[in-house]
């Protein structure tokens, strides 16, 4: 997504959410007990919103992941330099939720047939991944995607990555909880996108 597709981004304040005032590891003080998990599903703003109706998540954090460049910006990795995918950091409570669960929740918001692109962004920066952080989330993620493959639902290959986490990096405020801040842009980019026809048509009705 560059500027041109996201209306109205050079005017948008920056606001922040409470729960994001002093960055990620503020999520981790809102829960003792909690863990973090970090995929890729193209547009962060779409991936903010899944996660976070899923009951157990604490909080979903958009930002970068994969990439060389330290500190990268928006407009760089939106414009492919960096080698970084869109992605989000979601902080949960390994009591209310599985990390299994939250692979459910990524496959059925994810495009995993197209590499390098979801929906209408395209570029290596807007590709699909799970970014895992230990053997067992490796071992999950690898049965996750397995199950799907046997169940011979698509006619093509999976091509979504199950690749090891690295350094994640905050996206800029004023990508934060912006499907709730600006409602009626969000939905015009993501009905626009083509986003949830395509998932309909993917998985079912949700």
């Amino acid at each position: 997504m560059n500027a041109l597709q996201r209306p109205g981004l050079i005017a948008i304040s920056l606001l922040t959410c409470a729960v994001l005032a002093s960055g990620p590891s503020s999520t981790v003080q809102a829960a003792s007990a909690s863990a973090k998990a970090y995929f890729a599903g193209g547009c962060f703003w779409c991936m903010e919103e899944a996660f976070e109706k899923v009951d157990g998540v604490v909080a979903v954090v958009s930002g970068y992941m994969g990439g060389t460049v330290a500190n990268p910006t928006y407009e760089e990795v939106s414009a492919g330099r960096t080698g970084h995918a869109e992605s989000v950091e979601v902080t949960y409570d390994p009591t209310k939720v599985t990390y299994k669960k939250l692979l459910e929740a990524f496959w059925h918001n994810v495009d995993p047939l197209t590499p390098n692109a979801q929906f209408c962004d395209h570029g290596s920066q807007y590709r699909s991944a799970v970014f895992y952080s230990t053997n067992e989330e490796m071992r999950q993620a690898e049965e996750s995607k397995a199950a799907i493959e046997q169940s011979k639902k698509f006619a093509t290959p999976i091509m979504t990555q199950l690749v090891p986490a690295s350094t994640f990096y905050q996206a800029e405020e004023d990508h934060q909880d912006y499907y709730k801040r600006n409602p009626l842009r969000y939905k015009y980019y993501k009905y626009g996108c083509g986003r949830a026809q395509r998932l309909e048509a993917l998985w079912g009705k949700s």
